[in-house]
């Protein structure tokens, strides 16, 4: 454990969760291997007069059947951890937030001023950990310093014939349980991973769990963290989206690259207009782009350096989480 706010168990997030006093805390829904997924929320909910829910409003030809945001409505905020198990950072990230929201510091004992300024002109919903049977399954509390192929066993297992099982080959089987050995971090007990389930008809309880807390809460930008390697932070190219909202998105890409670059942290400005296939001869539609199409939102996935002993782009413990509250700051000023 590479330093004491470095708080990623789900015994740690158990007790953090239970002792929030400023937020709500529920139980979003039960993972497949019986474990609590958490949610908390910051600011009441607010009606937005739902008639439709948002794709029947869109073919009406205006989204406001299904939010009216018209009223000066507080923007509402999605942040997810740990939809990959193993991913710490995100995880680790949204605890900080939490215990920064109920205490005025992150573990850290860190002030974080404009947010905490702002946080109560937002609706704020956190999952700290959106997997945790992948978490369970990893048996370290942290990445930092660990050789790459020893990370892909943990995020991503092994074959039957206990060869690694690496990216993006794991997506080849799903859901991948039968065909592994050793079950990886990526999945849930079913063997399902949730970036990649059936959003139409839901494998999983816990995706089931998510997109409905997504159109009954109508976020106007979610934002997914993950685990990227040793790759400076970036977003994910996102697919099958509306322009106009990958404008906005590629937007707030220019805008987080600006603030980074103020920090001195690294980020990868990638391209975020991504118009038709491009290069990618068979595009993925993912939980990101789902997300988006259940309650028309801005929908992004935040790549997180994270910090093995490879080659590439290694940051500290306390650089990486730097860089995930330069994020969540950004995230604020955005929407205001």
């Amino acid at each position: 454990m590479p330093n004491a706010f470095w708080k990623s168990q789900l015994s740690e997030i158990e007790a953090c969760v239970h002792s929030v006093k400023r937020g709500t805390t529920s139980v979003l829904t039960e993972s497949a291997g019986g474990r609590s997924i958490y949610t908390v929320a910051y600011g009441e909910k607010e009606s937005f007069e739902r008639k439709a829910n948002y794709n029947s409003a869109c073919g009406a030809g205006n989204p406001k059947h299904y939010a009216d945001k018209t009223k000066g409505n507080k923007p509402v905020l999605l942040l997810i951890g740990g939809v990959h198990g193993g991913e710490l950072e995100g995880i680790v990230a949204v605890m900080n937030l939490i215990h920064l929201l109920e205490t005025g510091t992150d573990f850290r004992g860190k002030r974080h001023d404009y947010i905490l300024e702002n946080a109560s002109k937002f609706r704020l919903l956190l999952i700290p950990c959106m997997n945790p049977d992948g978490r369970a399954r990893l048996p370290i509390d942290s990445l930092i310093e660990v050789p790459f192929e020893q990370s892909v066993y943990y995020m991503q297992g092994t074959w039957k014939d206990g060869s690694l099982c690496g990216w993006p080959d794991c997506k080849a089987v799903h859901p991948i349980k039968e065909a592994s050995d050793f079950l990886g971090s990526y999945f849930n007990d079913d063997g399902v991973n949730l970036m990649h389930d059936n959003f139409f008809v839901p494998m999983a309880q816990e995706t089931r769990a998510l997109l409905e807390l997504a159109d009954g809460e109508a976020p106007d930008l979610t934002v997914q963290l993950h685990g990227g390697a040793n790759n400076a932070n970036h977003f994910v190219e996102i697919h099958y989206l509306p322009y106009v909202v990958m404008q906005k998105q590629q937007a707030f890409n220019r805008q987080l690259g600006v603030a980074f670059a103020k920090q001195g942290l690294p980020f990868a400005e990638r391209n975020q207009l991504v118009v038709g296939e491009g290069a990618v001869a068979h595009p993925s539609f993912n939980l990101t782009s789902a997300i988006h199409h259940v309650c028309g939102g801005m929908s992004m996935t935040f790549e997180s350096n994270m910090g093995l002993a490879a080659p590439g782009v290694k940051l500290t413990p306390d650089e990486i989480l730097d860089s995930h509250f330069v994020l969540f700051e950004e995230m604020l000023r955005i929407q205001q």
